[in-house]
């Protein structure tokens, strides 16, 4: 039934996803406007929450409290990738007088209840530890080293991974080797770089796998795809220095475990929005971009396979089996969302999701959940359930006076749901489409009565596919293609023509056949000024070589022109002499 659970005001409950959308018997309401934590397992057979009083443990499946841990202060849940061990993480506070506060990460074990450990963490930010999915590995980042503990025996470190000022690290999915990604920042003019260790082998820079170094980062996101072969590494600065982009700056790296790295060169600037891997490890889909953002996907040589040209979106989510993605614009954007087959290139539908603030695939690989939550938006709250055709098969909106600050999808395992064929007419559906009426210009009441005129302030760039077609030669070309092959072919001959009249017009000086001795190839300096100089130079001589084909050709000069063509010598060694500069 996919039930999900729903967090706000109203309190914390489940609903029963499609088909029916009842409220679930299993899960007992709690009604506390207090709850501020939630989590399920990865299998989705626990689910954890803490309502202000204690955090407890349920499985789902049986609608069974295993545990209750008095934890009123817990802001933040996780569970291990096992269902083995429950994490907890509550504000840090130092005592009144100064003395250092309580550990306030506590690790519990789910099998009897107790505290395998307490640590000091005081930021939320990656406040959780890191499990391989086996749980043979855990790990923390703790005053620039990552430490490791093995079998969830956390009394002892059973590595280390030092690096000065290592900032953050992603363990990677799936079985033995685990490899660790570990970002260290630059500092003092030295570069920032991301290195790849495979676990226990830490001796040095050597022994890392893959190392990849870059400027421009004050921060990056690290992406391991799911075959664990490859990690993203998107670096971004707080300040775009050219003043280009309010958002920063961004670069895209590539970096496989096999030592390959390479810089992921996106074909329009601007702000890179997101970055997913598809299920299947080997593409990836990028959206960048200045609006209207660009979005492609890539192949593990970073080399793009499919354009879907431009349009207002900001994310890109990938279906659990892989076969469908979906591009969006969420946030500052009208919520349109543009539904892909990626197998065939299809588009499937363009619903329209306004104000959402959320967004989820349900791990059958059909539906999808949107919600506009509080406090990112504190009016409209609500939900949808869709079908990815593109119908609204639910719909709740929370009362005025309340809010919801949470819903997301039971997980299950992968493999449960085996992926279905696409389709591409939309499922019936009770709930009637609210189709957004699209907005109206505002038009001034003396252009009321006269014909619309129709003005866009960009070009929407149609989707393409980039692969290398075989026997291309041969394919009739798309009109896109003809239309621009034709106005291609028209400035060609309107610029042969211009030429031919220019030369055929009286009086003019054939153009010589050899070009002058003096040109020069175009270089340029760091300085500006020198290029400048550089610049006037090359016209003087130029003129220079003209007054002397007119002289030739026996046209009397003027004495000015004379001295000037007495000058040539000494032109031509100071040009010499700043190009020797460079």
């Amino acid at each position: 039934l996919f039930p999900f659970p729903v967090r706000g005001s109203e309190g914390l409950y489940m609903v029963n996803g499609p088909p029916s959308f009842t409220e679930s018997t299993a899960f007992q309401r709690d009604s506390g406007k207090n709850c501020k934590a939630v989590a399920f397992s990865k299998d989705g057979s626990l689910f954890a929450w803490c309502n202000g009083e204690r955090v407890n443990v349920v499985n789902v499946t049986r609608a069974e409290l295993l545990h209750s841990f008095d934890l009123p202060k817990a802001l933040c849940l996780e569970f291990s990738p096992k269902n083995n061990v429950l994490a907890t993480w509550q504000a840090y506070a130092t005592g009144k007088d100064g003395t250092a506060g309580v550990p306030n990460l506590q690790l519990h074990d789910l099998r009897t209840g107790k505290c395998l450990k307490s640590f000091i963490q005081k930021r939320m930010q990656n406040w959780c530890p890191c499990w391989a999915d086996d749980e043979s590995i855990c790990a923390r980042n703790v005053n620039n080293e990552v430490q490791f503990f093995e079998n969830n025996n956390f009394n002892t470190i059973a590595n280390k991974l030092h690096l000065q000022k290592v900032s953050d690290f992603v363990l990677s999915p799936g079985p033995q080797p685990t490899k660790v990604a570990v970002y260290v920042p630059g500092s003092k003019g030295a570069p920032s770089f991301v290195r790849l260790y495979q676990y226990p082998n830490f001796g040095g820079p050597q022994s890392a796998v893959a190392n990849k170094s870059f400027f421009k980062a004050d921060k990056v996101t690290m992406l391991w795809n799911k075959k664990a072969t490859a990690v993203l590494v998107v670096a971004s600065t707080e300040v775009d220095k050219t003043g280009a982009s309010y958002y920063g700056e961004q670069t895209l790296h590539y970096i496989a475990a096999n030592g390959e790295s390479a810089v992921v060169q996106l074909p329009k600037n601007g702000p890179i929005y997101d970055v997913t891997w598809s299920p299947n490890s080997v593409e990836f889909c990028a959206v960048y971009g200045f609006m209207p953002a660009k979005a492609t996907i890539f192949n593990l040589k970073c080399d793009p396979v499919f354009d879907f040209g431009t349009g207002p979106r900001n994310a890109a989510y990938y279906s659990p089996h892989g076969h469908i993605l979906v591009l969006a614009g969420f946030g500052n954007l009208r919520g349109q969302m543009e539904v892909w087959d990626v197998k065939n290139y299809k588009l499937i539908s363009k619903p329209v999701a306004s104000d959402s603030t959320y967004f989820a695939w349900c791990p059958d690989g059909e539906h999808i959940v949107t919600a506009t939550c509080a406090p990112r938006l504190r009016v409209s709250n609500g939900y949808k359930i869709w079908h990815y055709t593109g119908s609204v098969l639910h719909t709740y909106e929370v009362p005025s006076s309340e809010e919801m600050w949470q819903v997301f999808w039971q997980p299950s395992l992968d493999g449960v749901f085996l992926e279905k064929a696409v389709r591409y007419q939309a499922v019936p559906s009770e709930v009637p489409s609210a189709e957004p009426k699209p907005a109206q210009a505002y038009r001034p009441p003396a252009l009321r009565n006269k014909p619309v005129t129709s003005s866009k302030l960009h070009e929407e760039e149609p989707p393409q596919n980039m692969k290398p077609q075989l026997g291309g030669g041969d394919k009739p070309l798309s009109k896109t293609a003809l239309k621009n092959q034709r106005k291609h072919e028209a400035k060609k001959a309107a610029k042969q023509e211009a030429k031919a009249d220019v030369n055929q017009s009286p009086g003019q000086v054939p153009a010589p056949q050899n070009a002058p001795r003096n040109a020069v190839p175009a270089m340029t300096t760091g300085d500006p000024e020198v290029n400048k100089k550089i610049k006037n130079l090359k016209k003087k001589l130029k003129a220079i070589e003209q007054l002397k084909e007119q002289a030739t050709a026996g046209k009397q000069l003027e004495k000015n022109q004379v001295e000037k063509i007495q000058k040539e010598a000494a032109l031509l060694k100071e040009l010499e002499d700043l190009e020797l500069g460079l």
